[in-house]
């Protein structure tokens, strides 16, 4: 009898410690990745109902903004976990399955407990920072019902990435907000908003969707718009006066008496201060009152000319840059179906450095060309342009490779934008790039045209150089061996 006992107390201590073994190791990382992805779900739904209206309070707009940021953090944490382990031989056979693939991998790192236990900290340490925002944006949701709707949700995520700024919602609000306030009888102050940021941050871009909403057409008889690349002497003043570059005029019935006008200053370079005092004095005789003045700028200098705290605005997150590129990328594609795709992605979204115009132009090519070479070859040659695109946006001329004509040179000579009226070269940068268009000499190319508002095209000028003839013969003889004079 004892034993049996024994054995059988044995048994159940042997069973209890395989049990809190395999409690406290197997699952921990499966049960971390699936909380976080519920978490996320929870906030992606209370987000897309926010972003579909028109909220107004200061308060809640910053609650949403820092709620979007968490829930960046999370897809990003998820990607990932999700497909690290993925290697180049398990990514390669496509007929395993997305479930297959990943038990496979996790198997193959279970062993590493040190590693296991790193990332489930990571994971539960986003999971934690997420629920704590979504429990600290009860009142957003709460009041949510109370703003009327923008729009109708799109039936794809990327369509709304498409064709609506990402991102800036909280700053396009606020700027609206500053618009429509009234100045308080007998105030002449003119008043002034700047928004400053590095070079394709999105300035215009904010700008242009500021101007387009109704209420702001509504609010200002006139909207002018003024650019500059130095503001010298009295042209501000002078282009203020003249109305030049007028863009828009609102629909206010000609019975209203109230009139409004909303100037608009774009400055791509820096900034007269006397110029600026000039114009300043020189509107409060000739702009009417509350009519209000956005100037924008990549200096800070311009901060001190406003009349309210600038907005500043900073490349997105490398988070929420990810979510941005990726969702561009795949369209109507569920990533999770695509590991290996999913993971050349994210390569190629670290490589391009937050840039939104190179998010638009290499989303739009992948998706188009749904095919693992093509990506892997799209990765190689991001990788090789890094240098050069760096010196582009520089404003400096620069040498680009060519997929398949490496013989001949490509030269950037400089950027420019023009608006939706202007013409476009026919020929497309990407076409040059990846061989499927071969000019010759110097020629002008469409590298992208937004499809937002302002809805500017970018174009470089570019050149084709022939390598010299006699120098690749000699180079060719010198390789077999033979020299020729």
């Amino acid at each position: 009898m004892e034993i049996i006992v024994s054995a059988v107390l044995g048994e159940l201590t042997t069973r209890s410690i395989n049990f809190f073994i395999n409690k406290n190791s197997k699952p921990t990382l499966l049960d971390a990745e699936g909380c976080l992805r519920r978490v996320v779900l929870r906030a992606t739904v209370i987000i897309d109902e926010a972003m579909g209206r028109q909220i107004t309070n200061e308060a809640l707009l910053l609650q949403l903004d820092m709620l979007r940021d968490a829930m960046h953090r999370g897809c990003y944490m998820l990607d990932i976990f999700r497909y690290q382990s993925h290697d180049k031989d398990d990514a390669e056979d496509q007929s395993m399955s997305h479930s297959s693939l990943f038990k496979l991998n996790y198997i193959k790192g279970f062993y590493s407990s040190s590693r296991n236990a790193q990332i489930s900290k990571q994971l539960q340490k986003v999971h934690d920072d997420l629920i704590s925002m979504i429990l600290n944006v009860e009142e957003l949701v709460m009041f949510l019902p109370r703003y009327p709707r923008l729009y109708r949700q799109p039936y794809s995520m990327h369509l709304l990435l498409d064709n609506c700024m990402f991102g800036r919602q909280m700053e396009a609000e606020l700027a609206i907000k500053f618009l429509l306030h009234t100045q308080p009888l007998g105030s002449e102050e003119l008043e002034v908003l700047p928004i400053v940021g590095p070079g394709r941050v999105g300035k215009s871009t904010l700008v242009a969707h500021i101007c387009k909403d109704e209420r702001v057409i509504n609010h200002f008889s006139e909207i002018l718009f003024l650019r500059y690349n130095d503001v010298k002497d009295d042209e501000l003043a002078a282009g203020l006066r003249e109305g030049c570059a007028m863009k828009h005029q609102s629909h206010v019935s000609n019975s209203e008496k109230v009139v409004r006008l909303l100037v608009v200053v774009e400055l791509a370079g820096d900034l007269n201060e006397d110029a600026w005092n000039r114009m300043y004095s020189a509107s409060k005789y000739f702009m009417p009152r509350d009519s209000k003045v956005i100037i924008t700028s990549r200096s800070d200098r311009i901060v001190k000319f406003g009349t309210t705290r600038a907005l500043t605005l900073k490349y997105l997150s490398h988070e929420a840059y990810w979510y941005f590129f990726k969702t561009l990328a795949f369209g109507s594609m569920d990533p999770e179906m695509h590991p290996k795709f999913t993971q050349l992605a994210m390569e190629v979204a670290g490589i391009l450095n937050n840039s939104l115009l190179g998010a638009n132009i290499t989303a739009h090519l992948l998706r188009d060309n749904f095919d693992i070479h093509f990506w892997s070859k799209v990765l190689d040659f991001v990788k090789v342009l890094t240098h050069s695109l760096d010196l582009i946006i520089q404003g400096r001329p620069a040498q680009l490779e060519r997929m398949d004509t490496s013989y001949k040179n490509l030269v950037v000579r400089h950027q420019y934008k023009c608006s939706s009226q202007e013409a476009v070269p026919k020929i497309g940068m990407v076409d040059v790039v990846y061989g499927r268009a071969k000019p010759r000499g110097k020629f002008e190319a469409l590298v992208w045209r937004s499809r937002i508002p302002p809805f500017y095209s970018y174009i470089y000028s570019c050149e084709i150089r022939e390598q010299n003839t006699k120098a690749a013969k000699r180079k060719r003889s010198l390789e077999n061996r033979v020299t020729i004079c």
